[in-house]
């Protein structure tokens, strides 16, 4: 008679402890109060000037700049837009901004699809002369640009500054677009060579599209850092009537005598043009950083 066999019963694996699932979440949760903190702290500043911007003078040298406005005033900003002619100024940023945003990312494309993929001879040094040009302040070519401007008899005129910014931004395009561009796939070139693209289509159907992530994201800090600038428009454009919203906002600032309210009402104005442009371009920026990041 055979002897039974034994079958060894599966043991229980041990329950999974909590202590790691809670930590787990636990660093999610912080991660998000840590963001959720960082979002309030960057949004303060700017809820201080909306608030500080519809209150009245009386009010704000009453209870500060902290306390809540205890109604809407509109006059300051009323104020303020009449003062300097902001529909104007508005307009004029509006103008050199978007100006100086298209051709310079037209002309990074180009200088990157040379340097990047033409393989230029001396395109290390190229980009070096580039980034020298980027990083030189306004302060030290204020000067040759106010004579250059005199010059070819642009001074006081929208298009010295948009020559001068469409430049000023290419130097950084140039780099960027250069360094994007010298990875770009060497078969999908060949590819298209052999299918009979000349350079032009090369640009136009293989080279623009894959690269349009990154020049949507040059296009709108482009636009926004022209926007910003302060001091060559100040030094190019002395008219009243071709300055821009920085400029308009530091006619407020005097020595002894300072609006606080029209000054937030300045700042608001300022800034609101920026904000819209970013909301209105978000998704496109947030394409062309995903699509950066995925290679």
């Amino acid at each position: 008679m055979a002897a039974p066999t034994i079958v060894a019963r599966p043991q229980a694996r041990p329950s999974p402890s909590g202590g790691p699932r809670i930590a787990r979440v636990v660093r999610e949760y912080g991660s998000l109060v840590a963001l959720l903190v960082l979002l309030v702290a960057m949004f303060f500043p700017f809820l201080i000037i909306v608030m500080n911007a519809i209150k009245t003078p009386s009010e704000y040298a009453t209870n500060g700049p902290l306390a809540l406005p205890t109604g809407l005033y509109l006059t300051g900003i009323e104020t303020f837009w009449n003062r300097v002619d902001f529909t104007s100024c508005l307009i004029n940023s509006t103008v050199i901004s978007l100006s100086v945003a298209i051709l310079s990312t037209v002309v990074s494309l180009l200088n990157g699809f040379a340097i990047g993929i033409g393989r230029l001879r001396g395109s290390v040094w190229l980009l070096v002369f580039f980034m020298i040009a980027n990083m030189l302040p306004n302060e030290a070519v204020a000067y040759p640009l106010y004579y250059f401007a005199k010059f070819l008899h642009i001074y006081d005129t929208q298009l010295a500054v948009i020559i001068i910014f469409t430049v000023i931004q290419s130097a950084f395009g140039t780099y960027l677009m250069a360094s994007v561009l010298s990875q770009f796939l060497r078969e999908l070139l060949d590819a298209a060579r052999v299918d009979g693209c000349d350079k032009l289509q090369l640009l136009l159907r293989v080279v623009l599209p894959v690269s349009r992530p990154s020049l949507s994201i040059f296009f709108v800090f482009s636009f926004i850092w022209t926007w910003n600038e302060f001091f060559l428009p100040l030094i190019m454009l002395p008219s009243n009537s071709k300055q821009t919203v920085p400029i308009a906002i530091s006619v407020l600032q005097g020595q002894h005598l300072m609006d606080a309210t029209m000054s937030a009402a300045s700042a608001l104005l300022g800034v609101l043009p920026c904000i819209v442009f970013f909301v209105l371009f978000q998704r496109t920026l947030t394409r062309g950083i995903t699509a950066g990041a995925v290679k």
